[in-house]
């Protein structure tokens, strides 16, 4: 990705983000983490698994909502039915409700409850996770070994998470990629590790418009 292509991704991504946030402050339940993204492209999981995890961010939303109303500020992410939380609550009696109630959840495999016992943070540092975001998956693009899209990437606080099915070199290099992203403070991986038989094998499903790394 050339500088003006990568500054014209990196901008229309934390615009995006900032509607995103501001909208956040009026429903403190949002889905797929702190930042929506940006990128179509073909996706590691099969349809089926894609349509699960989208039912099951609307379900826990609604039904953290339901049980917590206003009292938590969660960010519900689904991946491969692995679910990520993220956000605040005020103690920490409703950081292990909101994990009950979203493990409750139909078809939800796992949950990892990275929720802080803290405030809501403002706008400024919504913004600048929006931003940290942008850049992650910028240099995922921009590596010539790495398939970007086969990573979802959730900032909260300055802490990366990055999800998604990937072989072993993928989860190294992602790792070691983000690390060097200015802002960010710490990498959580929450990732399917495949084998590289499996890899190849997705390697021959149709693909379009997803951006590959050069033949060696």
């Amino acid at each position: 990705m050339n500088s003006c292509l990568r500054s014209l991704f990196l901008k229309g991504l934390a615009a995006a983000a900032l509607v995103s946030t501001l909208g956040a402050c009026v429903a403190p339940v949002m889905m797929g983490g702190a930042v929506v993204g940006t990128m179509v492209a073909a996706d590691r999981r099969t349809s089926g698994t894609q349509l699960e995890d989208e039912g099951i961010e609307l379900r826990g939303a609604n039904r953290v909502r339901d049980v917590l109303g206003t009292r938590v500020r969660v960010s519900i992410t689904s991946y491969n039915r692995q679910v990520l939380l993220t956000g605040e609550a005020g103690n920490d009696q409703d950081k292990q409700r909101v994990e009950q109630v979203v493990a409750g959840v139909e078809n939800v495999r796992s949950v990892v409850n990275e929720l802080a016992i803290m405030d809501s943070p403002g706008l400024a540092q919504r913004s600048s996770d929006a931003l940290v975001t942008g850049k992650v998956k910028a240099a995922f693009v921009d590596a010539q070994d790495l398939y970007a899209n086969a990573f979802k990437v959730v900032t909260e606080r300055g802490t990366v998470y990055l999800m998604g099915r990937v072989t072993q070199r993928e989860a190294d290099r992602a790792t070691e990629i983000t690390r060097t992203v200015s802002g960010v403070q710490r990498v959580v991986r929450i990732l399917d590790i495949i084998s590289e038989d499996e890899f190849k094998r997705l390697q021959q499903l149709p693909a379009a418009s997803e951006t590959r790394p050069p033949k060696s």
